[in-house]
Formats: C-alpha cells, structure tokens, sequence
C-alpha cells in the first residue's frame, strides 16, 4: 500500500478521475484521467482477491465506477471512437470485476450494474488496433460473461484467434502488424494469455494448456533479460512501467506456469523490485513519474500520461495468492544456470551475460510507426542492464543527438543513424544487418560478443565524403573518480563502478568523447559516451572497432 497511498489525496470528488500532473498525451485528459484511476488496479485487485482490505479505496473505486459511467455525471467518462485509450483502461477494471467482485461489483446498485456493463460494451462496438490491444476485449467479455451479463461470444473468440495470429514459435508474439518484440510480449500478451489460463481453464481447457505451455518456453528465454542484480534490459518502448519488466514471472505463479522453480521466480521478483526501489522513480510527494531511472519525459512516448506509469503494478499479481502458496514460503533463489551466449531467434536477439551486467545485441529491425523516439529503443547495436541508453534530443548536433551504441553519420549538420533495415540475420555468434542511414549511403554491420564487450565491423558504400562516430555505452560521469580520456586510436569514460572504452581495430579515425546533452540516457542524467570519430571516404569503406564494458555492482 506504500505505493499507492500517495495517490489518495489526488482523486476527484466522486473518485472517477485521478488528477496526477498536467503532461498531455495523443488523447483527451478525460481518458488520462481515466488512466490514471484505472491503473493502481493492477495492484489492488490482487490485494483484495488475496484477502487484503483498504476501506478508502473500496469506496473511492465503488463510487468512481457509478460516477465513472453514468451519462449524468460530471465525471463520466464518456462515449467512444475507434482506437479509444478507454477501451484499454477497461481491463483493469475487468481484472477487478473477475478477481475481487465483491469489492467492484456486488456493493454497486443495480442501476449502475447496468451503465458499468453498458459503457464495457463499448468496445465491442468499435475497431481495434492489430496488437496486443485485442486482449483487452478478451477480458473485457470474459468478466462480462462471469457476471452473468450479455457479451459478444463471436467477438471473443474473433479476438482470442487475432492475437493466435501474433504467435512466431518457442513461446514467442509478437505485437501484432507492428512486428516489435519486446516487454509486450511478456507484460501484455503473455500476462492476459496466463489471466485467461487462471479464470477459464473450465470454460477452456485446450486453449488454457497452450497459454501455460507457451509461457513456460517463453520464461526459459526471456530470463536471460535479466542480470544477477536483478535488472531488466532496457529496450524497447514503454520503459516507464518500469518494474512491469518482471511481471510475466508474477502471472507465471498467478497461473501455475513453472517455467522455473518457484524459488527461481521469487528471487528475480525479489532482486528486480530491490533494484528499482533504489532508483528515485518517485517524485516528492510519492508519485511515481514519467521516466525510467529518473523523472524524465524525453523518453516518453505520447501514450505516457502522469498515471501511465502505474502498470508497474501488474507485478503485484502475486498478491492474489493464497496463504499457503509456495510463494511466501519460499527462499528466493538466484538465477538457475544460464549460457554466457545465447541467441534468441524469434526475438531477433543474441545475448551475452558479462559478470555484473547482460548486453542485447540486435539487428535494427522496427515497425517506422513508431510513438517516440524509436530508432534510440530498437536500431542501437546493443542494450545493456547496466549502461542503459540514450534518446535524442535533436539530430541537430552530436550531443543533442547521445547515440550511444550507434555508427553515426554527420552529413551537412546532421546526424543520421540506423534507421531502415534492409536485412539481417541472428545467430549463436554473430548479429548482421544491412541498412540506410542516409540516400546514397549503404552499410553492412556485423557485431560479434565477445568475453570482454564485442567487436563492430561495418562495410560502408558511401556516395560522399562524411564523418560518421562509432560511440560506445553512454557511462555516468556525474560519480566521484570520473575519467574522461581520448586518444589517436581510442576513447574511454571510467567511473568507480563502470567503465567503456573503444578502440580502432581497422579504419581513418581519432577517439573522441561526446558530451551527451543532459537527460538523455534513461537511467542517469548526466552521461559521457566515447566513441571513434571516422572519416568516410567516398567508395567503399571498412572500419572496425572494439567495444570493452565492465560493470561492478554499486554501494
């Protein structure tokens, strides 16, 4: 409750609406602040199906939902139109109406029983994006059909085949016509498929075994997301749910998935939250922000609204579990034994864990419909559970632009980096792609691992003469015992606990250390990347750098 009862003096007078800052998004501030009420959800269902009890709560959210959807209130929160953010704000409140009804549905009168199923109704009603969002339907009718109340039988089962259509193979979705594999894939699709497992495995028992058995393939993989400290890799979008990255091993223990041993499970659940709680997430008055390591609304996308962040509270899952469930009885364990290398086809992944941190390595490959700051979350050569990543502020000037792990080309005061991916391909070695930064520019990257960081190789076809940075991992400069150094074949940025250094294997090129624009990187505000300054020739180009990282645990 620590995390939410912040929250309590911020509600509107009826308890519809939660008013949390006044940040915009690309939909209208009755639905942000729908969002925002909808959201601390994920945490109190679980609480009150597990037994827990929070008097102001219970009639903060019985009286916010009557006010919610009656048409007379000031505080409805209104009709629809295609692709409605209220039509994903539904399924926390289905959650609540499946797990915990005798705190959402049975004090609620019978008139506003009726607008509450009318207004879920909605959705039915209108198209959906191809994604992960098909699943809010699926729950929105499942708790519909739990209450004894009218649904769309035809549109479940519509829905339940369209996210069918996302699955690749060894437990793997993607999201939909976005083809983007990442923290969706285990905090939505997999998180809904095992909710659908646990409340209707006697309505569905084929569809429910296949749910569990794709999750426990999927957790066998996606564990090598996270180091021995506990942190998640940040990539991708929606990095400001924040510690939401451990929440498919909670729906795991929710469901009766095992991909690993309950122990194994508590212990990441465990260090993870440990991990974030360090982090200063939280503003002054308790309220968790829009960022990632810190407040930070660079990196948002414009989905983010104040109240966004509260998915996170979908870790909280393992609240709703009995008292003598293995869970609360259980050491936790560390991570069972993983191989240092290993390739993730079907995430177009290949991972290497290093003592103290894990690095992802990827070819690039993104939907060009992007929500913000795309290239900087999915076409940087690596991700890395200790340095992080940073966005751009500008492609105007270096600085501005931070792009770390990134070739960068600056072409008449302008930087261009990986951006469309032609083709590539992943294996147990070696990450290959080939891409555009730029008309007339053509490059060729292979990036191979190896026990002390990974050696970058690019075959560049260049129409013109330009300059183009090899960069390394962003590092925190803002730390006692900083060193900054660059040299004729090298660059390097050290601090107490962390260090990156790169250096000229093949190629016309000088170190130097980019001054990163301030809050750029997602998990420290200030940041020095080094990299190697290249001179690229017109013709055919080959330069080759190596990259060595080294992270210590911290304090």
């Amino acid at each position: 409750m620590e995390i939410i009862s912040p929250l309590l003096p911020y509600y509107s007078k009826h308890g519809a609406e939660l008013i949390l800052g006044v940040t915009a998004t690309n939909y209208d501030q009755k639905a942000i602040r729908l969002e925002a009420f909808s959201r601390p959800l994920w945490g109190l269902v679980p609480f009150w199906a597990g037994g827990g009890n929070s008097r102001e709560f219970e009639e903060i959210y019985l009286s916010g939902l009557a006010a919610g959807t009656d048409p007379e209130s000031e505080e409805y929160w209104g009709g629809f139109h295609a692709f409605d953010q209220r039509f994903v704000e539904m399924a926390a409140i289905s959650y609540g109406l499946i797990l915990a009804p005798d705190k959402l549905w049975e004090p609620l009168s019978d008139g506003t029983k009726d607008n509450l199923v009318k207004w879920l109704g909605g959705i039915n009603q209108y198209e959906l994006p191809v994604c992960n969002w098909v699943l809010f339907a699926v729950l929105v009718n499942i708790a519909l059909k739990k209450l004894g109340r009218e649904y769309d039988a035809e549109k479940l089962e519509i829905y339940l085949k369209g996210a069918e259509s996302f699955y690749l193979g060894d437990g793997w979705y993607q999201d939909g016509d976005s083809g983007q594999k990442d923290y969706y894939v285990s905090f939505a699709i997999h998180f809904y498929s095992l909710f659908y497992a646990k409340v209707m495995k006697e309505e569905d028992p084929k569809r429910c075994r296949t749910y569990i058995e794709r999750a426990e393939l999927f957790g066998k993989q996606f564990i090598y997301w996270f180091d021995e400290n506990g942190a998640a890799l940040p990539y991708g979008r929606s990095l400001t749910y924040r510690f939401s990255q451990v929440s498919f091993f909670c729906a795991c223990l929710m469901a009766g998935a095992e991909p690993f041993s309950t122990g194994v499970m508590k212990g990441l659940i465990v260090r993870h939250l440990c991990d974030w709680m360090k982090k200063p997430v939280f503003d002054r008055t308790d309220i968790l922000t829009i960022g990632y390591g810190y407040p930070n609304l660079v990196m948002g996308e414009r989905y983010n609204g104040p109240g966004s962040p509260y998915w996170a509270l979908k870790t909280f899952a393992v609240l709703m579990l009995p008292d003598e469930h293995p869970f609360w009885q259980a050491e936790a364990e560390p991570l069972p034994p993983l191989e240092e290398q290993k390739a993730l086809p079907f995430a177009d992944m290949l991972i290497h864990r290093y003592p103290g941190h894990v690095t992802g390595f990827v070819p690039g490959k993104y939907s060009p419909a992007g929500h913000g700051q795309t290239p900087s979350k999915y076409a940087k050569f690596a991700y890395d559970t200790g340095f992080s990543f940073n966005v751009a502020k500008s492609v105007w000037e270096v600085h501005e632009a931070a792009p770390d792990s990134m070739l960068a080309f600056y072409i008449n005061g302008y930087v261009y980096v990986r951006r469309i991916c032609d083709d590539f391909h992943v294996t147990e070695r070696e990450v290959v792609s080939r891409w555009r930064p730029f008309e007339g520019i053509n490059v060729e990257t292979i990036i191979i691992p190896n026990e002390k960081g990974h050696i970058r190789k690019h075959i560049i076809e260049s129409d013109r003469d330009c300059t183009a940075y090899d960069c390394g991992f962003a590092v925190e400069i803002d730390v006692a015992e900083e060193k900054l150094l660059a040299g004729e074949t090298f660059a390097q940025v050290k601090n107490f606990y962390s260090e990156c250094k790169v250096s000229i294997i093949s190629g016309n090129g000088k170190g130097e250390v980019i001054v990163a624009d301030p809050n750029t990187n997602l998990l420290h505000p200030m940041t020095r990347i080094p990299a190697i300054c290249y001179q690229i020739a017109k013709g055919k180009n080959e330069i080759i750098t190596e990259i060595t990282a080294e992270c210590r645990k911290r304090g």
